[in-house]
């Protein structure tokens, strides 16, 4: 915690100061916001519809709506969104049903849906089911072989992409699927120099329920009478009881440094108020360690709370379009102890900017499944994505023979028929 009652106490009167001239969610008495200058704002608010066309292959129904029919939970996990993207494309604009005209193929395979008991996806027999359906694929179409998957995009929104495992040391071991080598992955994970972070790959935010949210809203004009706010676990008891592993120990240099602090409204448990003390605080804090995919970050956006992004070499999620450093404070891994330090030395005139961009709009809009799909929304985020990548070079088209992907790579067990 800060040094001594001499720095909590200036830090109180920081918070009071804050508070003053910040007003509540900023600002938005008169619902201030401002727009995001430069190409960032344009490419925020672009439209796909007429720049790319999809073809959505037609799967057997073990691959989708049978398992999810198995455990409807899959609708309401933070990895849904390979659900309601799948749904998404089946009525959007930009569906081509002549294969031969389309820019990109999709394959819809649910590969986060297989959940223990308390709701926790297990990976395990991912890599089989997206061989599987790629086989399939390969079989009955001509156009995975043309460029063995380079023209294609798939779904990957577990904890590390189409790595396909949990633990970081297994998924390194593992790395990427081989036969999504050429394909464009649409994940939550991204970490810079990662063997699981695929150059070319687009970067999602994980999956929050937009009803939910949005009825919890509380008047615009509430003041922020918490500075910095989170809720969630510190230590991954079971695994992980030092707090080494877990969010790289970020996590647990918060509890041990500030959960003395009166600054800091941290806390393992999850009051009812939750989404309601979020729109209280100045400051939310995404102690994520690797992981882009935590629902702290969507929730800071849309509850105006200024994210502090707590990881190092992280890729977040539509980064070309959101310009996180504005909105967001990144704190160094090894400055967690002096978070306090780091928060209440940003000048007023700076948290007022970052929430007047909150506040826009389009901003919290991009972070968002909402059903149905809306102009904005984080689906035509990633139609945006891949209507950038396009037109594709010509170097992707294989010649007739010519093989790039080796079917058997990996690990035995992933050869096994699924």
């Amino acid at each position: 915690m800060g040094n001594g009652m001499g720095t909590v106490a200036l830090l109180l009167l920081l918070f009071v100061y804050f508070l003053q001239v910040g007003g509540g969610l900023g600002l938005e008495q008169g619902h201030q916001t401002e727009r995001i200058s430069g190409s960032a704002g344009d490419v925020l608010e672009d439209d796909p519809v007429g720049r790319l066309k999809v073809f959505v292959y037609e799967l057997p129904s073990k691959y989708n709506k049978k398992i999810l029919q198995k455990d409807p939970r899959c609708l309401t996990h933070m990895f849904a969104a390979e659900i309601f993207m799948h749904r998404f494309l089946l009525s959007s604009p930009v569906r081509t049903l002549n294969p031969e005209e389309a820019d990109w193929f999709y394959t819809p395979v649910y590969t986060t849906c297989d959940l223990t008991p308390n709701g926790l996806p297990l990976p395990f027999k991912s890599p089989r089911m997206m061989r599987s359906a790629i086989q399939l694929i390969s079989s009955n179409w001509p156009y995975w072989n043309r460029t063995e998957g380079a023209d294609h995009f798939f779904v990957v929104p577990h904890d590390f992409g189409a790595c396909f495992h949990y633990q970081e040391e297994k998924a390194i071991e593992r790395g990427i699927l081989h036969m999504l080598k050429r394909a464009t992955l649409v994940q939550t994970f991204g970490q810079r120099n990662h063997v699981c972070l695929k150059e070319g790959s687009i970067n999602i935010p994980p999956y929050a329920p937009p009803q939910k949210m949005q009825a919890h809203l509380i008047p615009p004009d509430t003041p922020r009478s918490i500075f910095v706010y989170f809720r969630g676990l510190f230590y991954d008891v079971g695994n992980d009881p030092e707090g080494g592993y877990y969010a790289r120990g970020a996590r647990a240099s918060v509890w041990e440094n500030f959960k003395d602090n009166p600054l800091f409204d941290i806390s393992t448990e999850h009051p009812t108020t939750y989404y309601e003390d979020m729109q209280r605080a100045v400051f939310c804090l995404c102690p994520l360690g690797w992981a882009p995919w935590s629902p702290r970050l969507v929730e800071g956006v849309i509850f105006g709370c200024i994210p502090v992004i707590i990881a190092d070499d992280i890729v977040l999620p539509f980064a070309d379009a959101i310009p996180w450093e504005e909105i967001g404070v990144f704190v160094a891994e090894k400055d967690v102890p002096k978070l306090d330090t780091i928060l209440t030395s940003i000048a007023p005139e700076v948290i007022l900017r970052k929430q007047r961009l909150l506040a826009n709009p389009s901003m919290k809009q991009a972070m968002l499944f909402p059903q149905p799909a809306q102009a904005g929304d984080a689906f035509h985020q990633i139609l945006n994505g891949l209507a950038r990548k396009l037109p594709h070079d010509k170097s992707i088209y294989l010649k007739p023979g010519q093989k790039v992907l080796n079917w058997t790579a990996g690990p035995v067990g992933d050869l096994k028929p699924w």
